[in-house]
């Protein structure tokens, strides 16, 4: 089966490569039927369209960016990504944590990935305005200056369309409902996809 993907794969994708995503409950399928999330859906597309490339989910409800940062080294190790994609921050946000000390972690994170070797992505995220507008908005602005830094691909907000409809939410307002994932996918798939074909 491999070597008939890799066959109708082309060029473009030249050997299996192997995406790590280091994420939090957004990306660990929180309150969700197994394999319904957007991780498990980026699978089923990545098949689907003959992309000789598999996921593995590392993530963790309830993970931080200093969490994944501690996670990260081994991670690499075991695995040897061509790409890590980083979605992280959001319980750091949620929790006022300082917005230098997120960067800081994210930072260390893409370096330890480019390091070895692999590519990075990074997903980020819109705070609600708990902790007041100027920390929603320094909060937003942190991946987009991190990707210019490290010359990485962003998704900026990875529940755009979905964090505003309460029926594409679970009860707890944080989590989206299996329903919104597809859109989710959406948001992230065309960057994912061209993270993927880069060389």
């Amino acid at each position: 089966m491999a070597a008939t993907l890799g066959i109708a794969s082309g060029s473009a994708y030249s050997a299996p490569k192997t995406v790590l995503v280091l994420g939090d409950s957004l990306s660990a399928e929180y309150g969700l039927a197994r394999g319904t999330g957007w991780v498990a859906l980026a699978e089923e597309k990545l098949r689907s369209q003959n992309i000789e490339a598999s996921i593995v989910n590392a993530s963790v409800s309830g993970e931080t960016t200093s969490g994944g940062r501690s996670r990260l080294p081994a991670l690499l190790d075991k695995y040897k990504p061509a790409l890590v994609v980083i979605e992280l921050g959001a319980n750091d946000g949620l929790r006022g944590l300082p917005v230098a000390a997120a960067e800081a972690n994210l930072l260390a994170m893409s370096s330890a990935a480019q390091k070895a070797d692999a590519r990075v992505m990074l997903i980020g995220m819109r705070m609600p305005p708990n902790y007041g507008r100027d920390y929603t908005e320094r909060f937003f602005a942190m991946y987009g200056t991190l990707a210019k830094q490290i010359k990485a691909p962003l998704v900026p907000f990875m529940l755009e369309g979905v964090a505003d409809k309460p029926e594409l939410m679970q009860p707890d307002r944080l989590h989206p409902l299996a329903s919104a994932h597809p859109a989710i996918l959406a948001n992230i798939w065309p960057t994912l996809q061209k993270s993927l074909k880069a060389k």
